[in-house]
């Protein structure tokens, strides 16, 4: 998912050619825009942390671009090609190195599991909505 800081900056080009460039094949891409009721319960696993507050109204505060992405090894080389959590200690050359801001905006989020990214992609897609 492209995040709303990365959005509002024009940054979706950028990111998806980087995904691109990265051998993954974008299966289906929506942009769209999360309510505080369904960015709620995307992040539902962060609700008991402090955080979460912030994050779903982070989250709902303007268009978000979502995409399931494929390749060998996809979760695993997505989380590397995103980079650290903190853009300050993500790698050079990274999506979050070039285009975060700081730790809450901090450009997308990758699935962190083929069984996450199995929910996530469901959260955003259906079956008819996938090439």
């Amino acid at each position: 998912m492209i995040k709303p800081d990365a959005v509002a900056a024009g940054n979706i080009g950028g990111i998806t050619k980087m995904i691109e460039d990265a051998g993954f094949k974008i299966v289906a891409m929506k942009y769209t825009r999360l309510t505080a009721e369904l960015a709620g319960k995307f992040y539902e696993v962060h609700a008991e942390r402090p955080f979460y507050g912030e994050l779903v109204e982070y989250m709902s505060s303007g268009p978000i671009v979502a995409a399931i992405l494929e390749k060998d090894n996809a979760v695993a080389d997505f989380r590397t090609l995103i980079g650290a959590t903190n853009p300050a200690e993500a790698a050079e050359g990274t999506i979050r190195k070039i285009y975060a801001t700081s730790i809450a905006a901090n450009a997308v989020h990758g699935s962190d599991s083929d069984e996450n990214a199995a929910i996530e992609g469901n959260f955003y897609f259906s079956q008819l909505e996938r090439f």
